[in-house]
């Protein structure tokens, strides 16, 4: 069985971005709605504040979570907790241990200072921790295009993080691009998930790149703002409906969905 197609609803982008990135929790919650309906099994959401700013706070995410639920979208929700919405790695973990709505998964980025112990605190609190990492030159933040280290450092912090149960990690991985070699390697990994993304011109050949390796994959505007032809995509349903004719028109081995299988 295939893993469930998650949906990046808006990233870091701005309303500047275009009208078809949804930024009010009222809008948040409708492209989540259509997004689930076209064939998306989780949902990767940026909480904001009303002025735009992405936010870790209580009283931002809380609400944000019990809007999409209470809307009915029956899947899985993660929040990022990253330095987008709190630079401070100690305020980051003030914020996740003050939560009173909790998200099903939190993704944590491995080449951010603290992530190990962030990821550690989500856990204590029973939250799901979705790894993240790049792979391949120029990938993750800092590094620039042409870094041949590029990506090594947070995997290298992910295999060294004593995870206390990998049944409630899973690796999320940022190729630079769908390098079949990049993703060769998951398989001396610890036996976790792996979902795999791209951002822009990355983003649809990653995701036929996960589909042929049998791992979760990732679309929508946060992400990318065409579809496989170029056009410009109109909503994150869109996007999903058409990840979902690509992934159904790439076979995937049998049992390819997770890292340190042999």
């Amino acid at each position: 069985m295939r893993p469930p197609l998650q949906v990046s609803l808006n990233g870091s982008r701005g309303a500047a971005e275009g009208a078809a990135v949804p930024m009010s929790p009222e809008d948040l919650v409708e492209a989540a709605l259509a997004a689930v309906a076209a064939g998306a099994g989780e949902v990767l959401v940026h909480p904001r504040t009303p002025c735009g700013r992405e936010s870790l706070s209580p009283r931002v995410v809380g609400p944000l979570l019990e809007a999409l639920r209470g809307a009915g979208t029956g899947v899985p929700v993660v929040v990022p907790a990253g330095v987008g919405a709190e630079p401070d790695p100690a305020g980051r973990l003030e914020r996740v241990r003050s939560w009173g709505v909790l998200p099903d998964r939190a993704a944590v980025h491995f080449g951010e200072p603290g992530a190990e112990e962030l990821a550690q605190a989500l856990l204590d609190r029973g939250v799901a921790v979705d790894a993240v990492v790049p792979l391949g030159s120029g990938v993750g933040g800092p590094q620039t295009a042409g870094d041949e280290t590029a990506g090594v450092e947070p995997l290298v912090r992910f295999l060294a993080w004593p995870a206390p149960d990998h049944g409630r990690v899973r690796l999320v991985a940022e190729p630079a691009a769908a390098d079949p070699a990049l993703v060769a390697g998951l398989r001396w990994l610890p036996p976790v998930p792996v979902l795999l993304f791209g951002r822009e011109a990355a983003a649809w050949p990653v995701l036929r790149l996960a589909a042929r390796c049998g791992a979760g994959a990732r679309i929508g505007l946060g992400d990318v703002r065409h579809l496989p032809d170029g056009r410009p995509a109109r909503s994150n349903a869109e996007l999903v409906a058409a990840a979902v004719a690509e992934l159904g028109a790439t076979a995937a081995p049998a049992g390819a969905a997770t890292a340190g299988s042999r």
